[in-house]
C-alpha cells in the first residue's frame, strides 16, 4: 500500500473509533470466515465488526490521544466499533467467545480510556441500559405507589374516626 493509502486508512480507523461509543479490541486467530461472519451478524446491531493492521492502528490510536493499548495491538487483530449499547456489544464478544474458544478479547477503549481484557470482562457482567433502565422504573413505581399510600392514608384514618365519633353518638342519642 503506498503512504497516502495508509494514512487514509489510519485516518478512517481513528474517525471510528472517536466516534464510537465504545471500542473492543479481539483476536480472531484460528476463526474461519463464516465464524467471523457469524460474529459480525451477532454484533450488526450494536457494533461494527474489522479487522485491522496493527501499526496503522497505533498510529490512529496515537493521534486520536489514547494510550495504554500498544501491547495488545499484537497478532491478528480485529476491532468491534460500538455504536449501540457497549455492555451488550460486550455481552455479545464474550458468549461468542465462549462457544469460540479462537476468539479473545484483547481490551478496549470507553469514554477515551483503556481498558483491559478484564475491564470487558466486568463491562459484560453489568446489565444491559435497557434492564438498568426497567430496573430504575421499578423502583420510582414502588416509590409512586408507597408515597400514594402514605398521603392516603392520613385520610382514610380521618373518615374512619369520624365513622367511629358518628356511631358513637348515635349510640348514646
Amino acid at each position: 500500500m503506498a503512504r497516502p493509502e495508509k494514512v487514509a486508512v489510519a485516518d478512517r480507523i481513528r474517525q471510528q473509533v472517536t466516534e464510537s461509543q465504545a471500542v473492543l479490541l479481539t483476536e480472531y486467530r484460528g476463526l474461519t470466515v463464516a465464524e467471523l461472519r457469524q460474529l459480525r451478524n451477532a454484533l450488526r446491531a450494536d457494533a461494527t465488526y474489522a479487522v485491522v493492521k496493527n501499526t496503522l492502528t497505533k498510529f490512529a490510536l496515537r493521534d486520536a490521544g489514547i494510550e495504554g493499548l500498544e501491547e495488545t495491538l499484537t497478532g491478528p487483530t480485529a476491532i468491534a466499533y460500538v455504536h449501540g449499547d457497549p455492555v451488550v456489544a460486550a455481552k455479545t464478544l464474550r458468549d461468542f467467545a465462549r462457544t469460540h474458544h479462537a476468539l479473545v478479547v484483547k481490551g478496549g477503549i470507553i469514554e477515551g480510556g483503556a481498558m483491559t481484557a478484564e475491564d470487558v470482562g466486568k463491562l459484560a457482567d453489568l446489565d444491559s441500559r435497557e434492564v438498568t433502565l426497567a430496573k430504575v422504573a421499578g423502583v420510582v413505581k414502588a416509590s409512586l405507589a408507597q408515597a400514594a399510600y402514605l398521603f392516603a392514608a392520613p385520610a382514610s384514618k380521618a373518615v374512619r374516626t369520624i365513622d367511629a365519633l358518628r356511631e358513637k353518638q348515635e349510640s348514646t342519642a
